[in-house]
């Protein structure tokens, strides 16, 4: 048999792929074929055998599933920003395109009759095509997005089936998927085999608002059936729309409503959170409070094994990001595992859903003699608008998404706005961003990044800029190096304006790969595999260091996201709630008295419940200010267990100087002793010979020459200041 590989270039997104669909909790039987499959890698299409009819797979390799073959010991891992690693000529890939193939055989269940057998992959990067008994039902591409075929009439119950997928590095979908950061191949996410009976739902869509009090239910389905809520004393027919007295959902609140949908044949678990986004004089809110959003860009990584996280990994990042007060999450720049999401309806994140979209390298504009921007490109319609129409019925059940977004740096262009219709049509429900949208048509929002504190002030200044939209800073803080910095001017800013609702630290992890240098254990980065086109270290720009330690720009964003301000009023204490909608109920407060650093007293603080947006002053303890830096640390804590922290977890905290401090000495003036003259008014003294030189090492931020960002920076400034030598920029990731 001769494979026919020209859809690697083809322009069309799929070949006999199901329909997308949500992502469901129901009932349907399932194999998992996680685990591990015999696999091969050739160095090209043209070298991958014509054998998957009848593979002889016995001098094969292993290699689990999940997992990308570059960190399985096949290949090394690239990084790039913005340049791709091959030349711009679509629809063609390079002729070296590693191709690897996977087989495993597998029982279909006996009691699978009269079901319709489907074949699932929730992520497989880049292009593939699958074969069962030597035969190709399909191929599909969209590496962080499912696929699914239908195997029905090509298996048979209580037989073995051969499943053989082959993978491709490069393919047309690699020009949309330039999203900063690790080029790393193969089967990613888990692949399942499932029998989907046909009275059984399929496809369900849960519609759950929140007014006043009440909610608005109602669940549309492929299949008609009954959909009950026990707590709501709820039992209605698909299609049918009730309301009830309920909890909304929020991030500070996720209160969510166990339901199911029952058919003839089967049955969907339903995690109902009740709440509304909309926008209203300027102002995005939820529930009809304004929402500040305190956010990060969010890559799925793991220092080991990549974009292939499991459960806990993800767990324990919903963890980190709620115990340091984080309330929202961009899934830079693609949907995230569905398990995620639902953790994030679960424990409280607002969520801004990225579609699997950047060609970034293109440029934006489309400026002769390069290529037009993909998303200009009339040949990639099909596809993006695909990979909006997949991400959306996926996820569209989970209330802490409030925001879709088409995808990220691509510039503007028809196919955007196809997208762009596509979700307004589907799900009105949720406004859509995308950024760099100057014009302002492809949004709901307005989205820039690292917009500068005096232009967020000036936006937040005139409620007619920029139509008058919610203005968001989607990336800023960029947390390199020894970054981030100026986030409290960024914070008062938010808090003054309404429009100006906050932003999303680029970004949450570095993403070094663990790896063996010279004998030492390190974290690599671009360069450090043998790449000759790579960004160096700027993979390396998050909250967390690989193995999600937090860095000291993690511990400073907390500080300034603090949904308490805890400040001196007088000799008295001011504590202003910044929650969107709780109260401090679920808080207890205490203080600490130090003199010169000695702790001389301690104890609670009684503080009444403050409602949310209002302030309250409390008395301090007594103690004796007549020392010098005797100090009063005022610490907010949770009074009982969450599902994200302990009782006695900090929430926020702030310190007021008790004592005097003594006046500043007076800067002399006047000439020199002997005769030495002032620098710029500066006094120094009998020394001789000396200059001012302000310097520090620059840092990646810095932008100076060399380093892997080439945005403008400061650098250059400082030194035209006053003479100095430039060192090359710190690398503080280098080798952790």
């Amino acid at each position: 048999m001769t494979h026919d590989h020209s859809y690697v270039e083809d322009f069309a997104p799929d070949a006999n792929v199901l329909p997308p669909r949500a992502w469901l909790d129901d009932a349907s039987a399932r194999l998992s074929l996680s685990g591990d499959w015999t696999f091969r890698l050739s160095p090209s299409v043209a070298d991958a055998p014509d054998d998957l009819k009848d593979p002889d797979t016995r001098g094969w390799d292993t290699i689990a599933v999940p997992g990308h073959w570059q960190l399985s010991g096949y290949g090394a891992p690239a990084y790039t920003n913005v340049v791709y690693p091959f030349p711009l000529e679509p629809p063609f890939v390079p002729t070296g395109n590693p191709t690897g193939d996977y087989v495993r055989t597998v029982t279909v269940p006996a009691d699978w009759v009269d079901a319709r057998v489907v074949l699932r992959f929730e992520g497989v990067d880049s292009r593939f095509a699958v074969y069962v008994n030597g035969e190709r039902v399909g191929w599909s591409s969209g590496s962080r997005l499912p696929s699914e075929f239908d195997l029905t009439n090509v298996v048979e119950p209580g037989k073995e089936v051969r499943i053989a997928v082959r993978v491709h590095q490069w393919s047309l979908g690699s020009y949309v998927e330039d999203q900063d950061m690790w080029w790393l191949s193969g089967i990613f996410r888990e692949v399942n085999l499932m029998a989907l009976r046909p009275g059984a739902p399929t496809d369900v869509f849960v519609h759950a608002s929140y007014a006043g009090g009440t909610g608005t239910l109602s669940v549309d389905a492929d299949v008609a059936g009954t959909v009950v809520v026990p707590e709501l004393d709820l039992e209605f027919a698909t299609g049918a729309e009730v309301t009830a007295a309920v909890e909304p959902w929020s991030a500070e609140s996720p209160r969510l409503y166990d339901g199911v949908l029952r058919t003839e044949d089967g049955e969907v678990l339903l995690r109902i959170g009740f709440r509304t986004v909309a926008i209203a004089d300027g102002v995005l809110t939820v529930n009809g409070n304004r929402v500040l959003f305190s956010g990060v860009n969010r890559h799925e990584f793991h220092p080991d094994r990549g974009r292939a996280l499991t459960e806990q990994d993800m767990l324990d990042d919903v963890l980190i990001m709620k115990r340091a007060g984080i309330n929202a999450v961009r899934t830079s720049h693609y949907p995230p595992h569905p398990h995620f999401l639902s953790l994030c309806d679960e424990y409280g994140l607002y969520v801004i859903d990225e579609c699997d979209l950047e060609s970034h390298g293109f440029g934006y504009e489309p400026q002769p003699p390069k290529l037009p921007n993909p998303v200009m490109d009339d040949r990639f319609r099909d596809d993006l608008v695909g990979r909006m129409r997949r991400m959306v019925e996926r996820d569209k059940n989970h209330p802490s998404i409030v925001i879709w977004s088409l995808g990220n740096e691509c510039g503007i262009g028809e196919n955007l706005r196809a997208m762009y219709a596509f979700a307004k049509d589907r799900d009105p429900s949720r406004p859509v961003h995308y950024k760099l949208d100057r014009g302002m048509q492809l949004g709901d929002v307005y989205s820039e990044t690292y917009t500068s504190v005096e232009n967020v002030e000036k936006i937040g200044a005139d409620p007619a800029s920029h139509k008058g939209m919610p203005f968001i800073v989607c990336e800023y803080g960029h947390a390199m190096g020894n970054g981030p910095g100026g986030l409290l001017d960024y914070r008062e800013v938010f808090e003054k304006y309404p429009r100006c609702q906050g932003g999303f630290i680029w970004e949450f992890i570095d993403h070094g790969l663990r790896t063996t240098i010279d004998g030492r254990e390190v974290y690599a980065y671009g360069g450090d595999f043998g790449e000759t086109i790579h960004d160096g270290n700027f993979v390396c720009d998050g909250l967390l260091f690989p193995d999600r330690t937090p860095s000291p720009g993690m511990h400073e964003y907390a500080k300034v996201i603090e949904p308490l301000r805890i400040v001196a009023d007088g000799n008295r204490v001011a504590i202003t709630n910044l929650y969107e909608v709780l109260d401090t109920s679920h808080l207890t407060f205490s203080y600490v008295v130090e003199t010169e650093g000695v702790q001389v007293d301690a104890g609670s603080l009684p503080v009444p419940a403050i409602a949310a947006g209002q302030t309250v002053t409390v008395d301090l303890p007594d103690a004796d200010a007549s020392k010098p830096e005797t100090w009063v640390t005022v610490t907010a804590s949770l009074a009982a267990d969450t599902s994200w922290a302990d009782a006695g977890h900090r929430i926020a905290w702030g310190q007021i100087r008790l004592d005097e401090p003594a006046p500043a000495a007076p800067i002399a003036t006047g000439t020199p002793a002997d005769g030495v003259a002032g620098v710029d008014g500066i006094t120094v003294g009998a020394l001789r010979n000396v200059r001012l030189d302000v310097w520090r090492a620059p840092t990646d931020n810095d932008a100076v020459p060399g380093a892997a960002w080439r945005a403008p920076g400061v650098a250059s400034a400082w030194k035209e200041a006053g003479p100095a030598p430039c060192p090359a920029p710190n690398r503080l990731h280098r080798r952790q």
